[in-house]
């Protein structure tokens, strides 16, 4: 194997994507050991932040949603797992090869949308969304957001269990759209 990539051969990268494949194949599986990190987070809310998803999720499922959007308000706070202050991004980048631009778009955004109902009491601008409002995708990022998101802080809200999801998640996750 080389040292260097200015070194390499095609014969080893031949033989580094099929090291490849199979770790890219079993993303389901590391979604779903993301979710189960976020059952150990609170970060102050009444809820842990895998109710939290399951919650979103479960209230996308029940309105009818389409499964992108089930999908979306299920991982949109997986990036959490990795960093609290820029999570949307994280989940936005993990979601990308998975998903249409439109929802990673709603990901990458969410906490400028979601502001409108909590950034006065932190001193910040309320009107975040406001400067996506030509986007093609304004109008869902609105109901995720308003609609579920941040209606999904009850604890006592009975959640669909995050095994009942493993599907949606199997057929997302199955392959990313390039390889």
């Amino acid at each position: 194997m080389f040292t260097r990539m200015d070194q390499s051969t095609q014969e080893e990268w031949q033989h580094i994507s099929e090291q490849h494949m199979p770790h890219i194949f079993d993303m389901p599986a590391r979604i779903m050991s993301m979710l189960r990190q976020l059952e150990a987070l609170s970060l102050g809310f009444g809820t842990n932040q895998l109710h939290h998803a399951l919650q979103t999720a479960t209230m996308a499922k029940r309105a009818g949603a389409e499964d992108e959007m089930i999908i979306l308000s299920l991982l949109h706070d997986v990036g959490k797992v990795i960093n609290v202050p820029n999570h949307g991004q994280i989940a936005a980048e993990i979601l990308k090869p998975y998903v249409s631009n439109d929802a990673y778009h709603i990901i990458r955004t969410h906490q400028d949308f979601q502001g409108e109902h909590y950034y006065q009491y932190m001193g910040k601008p309320q009107d975040l969304r406001n400067q996506y409002k030509n986007e093609s995708w304004f109008t869902k990022a609105v109901e995720f957001t308003d609609e579920w998101d941040q209606a999904a802080f009850d604890p006592d809200y009975k959640v669909d269990p995050l095994e009942s999801f493993e599907t949606l998640i199997n057929t997302f996750f199955a392959a990313p759209h390039t390889i």
